[in-house]
């Protein structure tokens, strides 16, 4: 089960993922595309799981689409400072591809999700969430 610190994560981290979908050229958004689309995938998943409301950000946030997964240059050019952008991407493409359930994307989503951050990603990851956290 995801909880809610990992979604919050989530949010944070795919929040500096920017965008709208796959655009070609990818951009970190803003402060206020994430807070919106955060707010606009928590009306959308209204009732549902965590699974639905996750892929409707990553989505939303230009670092999903249901045929390919996540993207893992995307995502690793987000922690580059990390030095291991390789690394990352190989574990990303391996979530994406241990987990991968085209008929079901939501259930996908999480289950990557889950699969790529119980390494040193997930580390990463919170230690993310605990800097932005101190910065509010």
């Amino acid at each position: 089960m995801v909880c809610k610190w990992d979604l919050l994560f989530c949010c944070c981290l795919l929040g500096l993922a920017g965008g709208t979908a796959f655009k070609s050229t990818w951009e970190l958004p803003t402060t206020e595309q994430i807070h919106n689309s955060l707010q606009s995938c928590q009306l959308e998943a209204a009732g549902e799981d965590n699974a639905v409301m996750l892929r409707c950000l990553v989505e939303q946030l230009g670092l999903w689409t249901d045929e390919q997964g996540y993207n893992a240059k995307r995502i690793a050019k987000i922690f580059a400072a990390q030095r291991q952008m390789e690394e990352l991407m190989v574990v990303i493409e391996y979530c994406n591809d241990r987990e991968r359930r085209e008929e079901q994307p939501a259930q996908w989503a999480l289950e990557a999700y889950k699969c790529a951050t119980s390494g040193r990603f997930g580390k990463w990851v919170k230690d993310y969430v605990k800097q932005q956290q101190k910065l509010k």
